[in-house]
């Protein structure tokens, strides 16, 4: 199984859910290939945000090493699902899908909502990973 978790910089979002269900796909022992990027291209090549690599560690997990990347075409062809953070996400990388197939692949992370970007706000990065890791529980049950 191979999934690419999106979000805006690949910094914030994509990252925890990338880092979270990795995290628990290697503890349920699935070999699943887990990445993430952005669908912007300011940040290409960093390190996810201070803030996300920080509330990652106070729950056991270790984002540090990651580096965002763009979303390309490219990608479609590479994952089996790629699950976006919200609506304006979803309709960038939906721009790009050339195919049925590559549109198929495509779905909100959440069932229901957005994650809401905590850029801005850095109380908001507790409760994110609250509900990306509620999230990523749910997609280990029904994937696997």
């Amino acid at each position: 199984m191979k999934i690419l978790m999106v979000c805006l910089g690949n910094i914030c979002r994509s990252p925890l859910a990338h880092g979270i269900l990795a995290h628990q796909a290697a503890e349920a022992g699935l070999n699943w290939e887990i990445d993430s990027a952005g669908t912007g291209d300011w940040h290409i090549g960093q390190a996810p945000d201070k803030r996300s690599i920080a509330v990652a560690q106070k729950y056991g997990v270790d984002i540090s090493e990651q580096r965002a990347q763009w979303f390309e075409h490219h990608l479609f062809a590479a994952y089996d699902h790629i699950l976006v953070m919200d609506k304006n996400n979803y309709r960038d990388v939906i721009a790009q899908a050339k195919t049925e197939d590559d549109r198929q692949k495509v779905q909100l992370f959440l069932t229901e909502g957005e994650v809401p970007d905590p850029y801005f706000d850095s109380n908001l990065f507790d409760p994110v990973y609250q509900l990306i890791e509620q999230r990523c529980k749910e997609l280990i049950k029904k994937l696997s």
